[in-house]
Order: structure tokens, then C-alpha cells, then sequence
């Protein structure tokens, strides 16, 4: 059964990997560890901003981050933001990713939060079914704009 906990830095290198464990992170992630070190270092140290990893009797299969988010729009509904969702690419369509998600909607209301909300790439099309799947809407367009 697997099993969703808080990772720790021994998990970085885990992580990353399942994150460049596709066509779109292939070309995104990789290279020196000590940055994705670091990153998760400032992760812990902001409290609201989790990683977390899931894991069935050994390796780590899956990861989803999730930040918890306060403000005043929708009448101040706490929320939580649900991002880098991953799920070691031989075991998807097990179930996995479901109960991934469940894992983070339990922690999103345990956190006090009305909403869980996340973004995912145009450019995965199985990820829009899944999310649609369990019960999330397309409402919003999301843009972006790179800083470096």
C-alpha cells in the first residue's frame, strides 16, 4: 500500500528524477544537485510549502508539492496550490495519482483550506482527463512570465 509522507533531503535526488521522468521535464530538469538542495532547503523553511513523496515498501514512486496559500478573494477562502505532480512512469494507471491526490485534498482541509486548485502544461493532454477525472473544472487561463 503506499504510503504519502513529508520528504526529506535524502528524497531530493528521487524527486528529481521523477520529475524529468517525461518528455516535457527531460528538456526541464536535471544537471547539479546542490540547487534542487537548496530549493528544498527554502522549501522547509517557509512552512506553507510542502513536498511530498509517496512510496510503496521501498523506493519513492510518486511526488506532489503542495503550498497553502491565505487571502481575502473568494470571500478569504484559504487554498492550496498542488504542483509537480508525478508518478513513476511504469506504474501509472494503477491508481497511484488518485490517491495521490486524495493525500493532498486531505491535507489542503486538514490546513483549513476551501480549494484546491492547480496548473498543469497545455501540452499534457492525459493529465487534463485525470484531473477531470477526479472532479476538477478548467476555469481559469494561467500565463506566465520567465524573470531570468
Amino acid at each position: 500500500m503506499i504510503r504519502f509522507r513529508q520528504a526529506t533531503e535524502a528524497d531530493v535526488p528521487a524527486v528529481v528524477a521523477l520529475l524529468g521522468d517525461d518528455s516535457l521535464g527531460a528538456r526541464r530538469e536535471g544537471g547539479d544537485d546542490a540547487g534542487y538542495l537548496a530549493a528544498f532547503r527554502r522549501m522547509q523553511s517557509e512552512g506553507a510549502n510542502q513536498l511530498i513523496v509517496g512510496e510503496d515498501d521501498g523506493p519513492v514512486i510518486a511526488t506532489y508539492q503542495i503550498t497553502f496559500i491565505s487571502g481575502l478573494s473568494l470571500r478569504a477562502t484559504r487554498r492550496a496550490q498542488v504542483e509537480s505532480v508525478r508518478v513513476a512512469a511504469g506504474l501509472r494507471g494503477q491508481g497511484i495519482g488518485a490517491a495521490l491526490m486524495r493525500d493532498a485534498e486531505d491535507r489542503a482541509r486538514a490546513a483549513g483550506c476551501g480549494l484546491l486548485q492547480l496548473t498543469t502544461n497545455k501540452a499534457r493532454p492525459d493529465a487534463h482527463r485525470f484531473y477531470e477525472r477526479l472532479g476538477f473544472t478548467p476555469s481559469h487561463i494561467g500565463y506566465k512570465r520567465d524573470l531570468k
